[in-house]
């Protein structure tokens, strides 16, 4: 899901010159399908000039192969270098390291990235959720609910269709013991995202909160029935063997 959130993050509204579109798109799509050979390619094009393309490239072909560290290191490079010729792309490549961050583990650092994209004012819609999103789940991370339920009601009023934001909402209010927002987060997310054994896992969590036994089982038993090998799906069937040793 991170790597696809990157992904998605990849292409900023107003694209890249014309003079240098096409060595970007063809940059992108190198790091899609050959990560290796698309980190030689931005590398040389750093050296003659891609300034913040060719580094976000570069984190790009990083993000494929899993390198997040690397990968976030070079969206900070590419973000600084934006700001320093006045691009607003820096503010997505700001977004971009601090999720290629948290998939590095290190919410510190995802954290401070993510305050530069936002406080950079020029985020909106989609994007701007998302990173609030992502902040919401570095200020978990460090420990920081209140911080975390700000930017989680932030990012439901910029991205009220997607699934995980209200799936995260969800499983803070479980956490924090607030039993109404939880069941009424949760039931937004299995509206939107009731697939996702996630979702169910989380649900059965809820439910066993509120005392729904049955109702509990049902969405575990779902987890497991939509992706019995997953994680989501192997604590939901760790859940239901609570109910083995009842007689």
């Amino acid at each position: 899901m991170i790597l696809l959130l990157l992904l998605a993050q990849a292409a900023t509204p107003s694209g890249p010159p014309a003079p240098i579109a096409d060595r970007y798109e063809h940059c992108l799509d190198r790091a899609k399908s050959d990560p290796t050979a698309a980190e030689a390619e931005a590398g040389q094009w750093q050296l003659a000039g891609g300034s913040f393309f060719a580094s976000q490239c570069l984190g790009m072909a990083y993000a494929n192969e899993a390198r997040w560290s690397a990968a976030a290191a070079s969206f900070e490079n590419a973000a600084r270098a934006a700001e320093k010729a006045g691009d607003t792309r820096g503010a997505n490549y700001w977004a971009q390291a601090g999720n290629a961050w948290l998939a590095a583990g290190d919410a510190p650092k995802a954290r401070s990235a993510l305050d530069a994209a936002i406080s950079a004012g020029t985020l909106k819609g989609q994007p701007l959720g998302e990173a609030h999103l992502d902040r919401a789940r570095a200020m978990v991370a460090s420990d920081d609910p209140e911080g975390a339920r700000d930017d989680l009601d932030r990012a439901l009023s910029e991205v009220p269709a997607d699934p995980l934001a209200w799936l995260l909402s969800a499983t803070l209010a479980r956490r924090e013991q607030q039993v109404v927002r939880a069941k009424t987060d949760i039931a937004e997310a299995l509206q939107r995202g009731g697939d996702d054994p996630a979702v169910q896992l989380e649900a059965g969590n809820i439910a066993a909160l509120a005392g729904d036994e049955a109702g509990a089982k049902a969405a575990w038993r779902q987890a497991v029935t939509l992706r019995p090998d997953g994680a989501a799906g192997k604590a939901a069937a760790a859940a239901l063997k609570q109910f083995d040793a009842k007689p």
